[in-house]
């Protein structure tokens, strides 16, 4: 390829490794101003593009993000250096942002603002990201195959009675690994161990996507799964009889487990000042717009979630600090492959 075109579409997110990444601007790249402008490389990428242009017509600051999976966008992020275009790395599940922290391609943060409206368990101890929505982690069932008097914790799904009954996530996806090292936190790695040997051995249907697993749910083709609140809240959405319903799991003890969609600004950010009035947008006045758009819920505790998911009722939530599944993540996906957890 000849080397002034390459370089001119690696500068727009368009060729990273032979991987095709998608950039969109909002609005038109050609009316931006270096002065005007904010860059975000993120992996959440369902419903932002109403958040931004919200964003740009309240500030004047235009959004332009590289939207790929995160350890991609990572080591494009190290890879690029003091050279990056990247203003913000948005990211979902917290060990990824903790790995990028951890990293140094972060840089820490000492916003009033951010602090007042993000909670600290959702929040890095250094300030160097901070959590924007919350998604629980919890259990779905099939209410003519269940009841939910049947139902009480992620570490019960371990017991006999479940075997051929369970569909769970992989566990090459952060979100098995997250679970996993919220159980670490909780019961030592004996323990939790323990516990997946018993998930394994009920034989579960592993499928990466929760919207399949929901769907595979309802279709009778299994009893009890694992996936986030929202994927079911967008298929309730589109149809108000879709046959699944929630169990707030753990409620007896530490609470549901919960992760977070959130952000940092970049080491080398070139836009710093447009980066941070971002995040603190989205963390205040743009919180419920995006939390919304994905049915998660806030996390600036302030704001209400949406109505769809407010009326899965109220549960106590783990309150385990975010960073901790980051600091665990390598244990627990160890801990997987030993227990033979695929």
């Amino acid at each position: 390829m000849n080397t002034m075109l390459k370089s001119g579409l690696e500068r727009f997110g368009i060729l990273l490794a032979g991987t095709l990444i998608l950039l969109t601007a909002l609005p038109s790249l050609a009316l931006a101003s270096p002065a005007g402008v904010v860059n975000l490389y993120t992996s959440r990428h369902y419903g932002v593009e109403p958040v931004f242009a919200e964003f740009t017509r309240v500030t004047g600051i235009q959004v332009r993000f590289t939207t790929g999976p995160d350890a991609m966008l990572r080591e494009r992020i190290r890879a690029e250096g003091r050279h990056t275009l990247a203003d913000i790395y948005l990211a979902v599940d917290a060990g990824n942002l903790w790995l990028a922290a951890r990293d140094g391609l972060l840089q820490p943060v000492n916003s009033r603002t951010l602090q007042q409206n993000i909670p600290a368990t959702l929040r890095d101890p250094g300030n160097h990201w901070f959590g924007l929505t919350q998604r629980v982690r919890t259990l779905m069932y099939h209410p003519e195959r269940v009841r939910p008097e049947e139902l009480s914790t992620y570490e019960a799904l371990a017991d006999p009675k479940w075997r051929g009954r369970l569909i769970m996530r992989p566990a090459t996806h952060s979100y098995t690994q997250s679970l996993v090292a919220s159980m670490i936190a909780a019961h030592g790695e004996a323990k939790a161990e323990e516990i997946v040997r018993g998930w394994v051995a009920n034989q579960p249907t592993l499928i990466d996507s929760d919207t399949r697993i929901l769907e595979t749910l309802a279709a009778g083709k299994g009893d009890v799964a694992i996936t986030n609140h929202y994927y079911l809240g967008r298929l309730l959405q589109a149809n108000p009889a879709f046959p699944v319903r929630i169990f707030w799991a753990n409620q007896g003890e530490r609470g549901a487990h919960v992760n977070i969609s959130g952000a940092g600004v970049t080491t080398h950010a070139p836009n710093r000042e447009n980066a941070i009035k971002l995040l603190e947008w989205l963390s205040g006045q743009g919180q419920k717009l995006f939390a919304d758009s994905n049915h998660e819920y806030p996390a600036n505790p302030a704001v209400e979630p949406h109505q769809i998911i407010a009326g899965f009722g109220s549960f106590n939530r783990d309150q385990l600090s975010m960073a901790e599944y980051g600091r665990l993540q390598e244990a627990a996906v160890r801990l997987l492959d030993r227990a033979g957890y695929r």
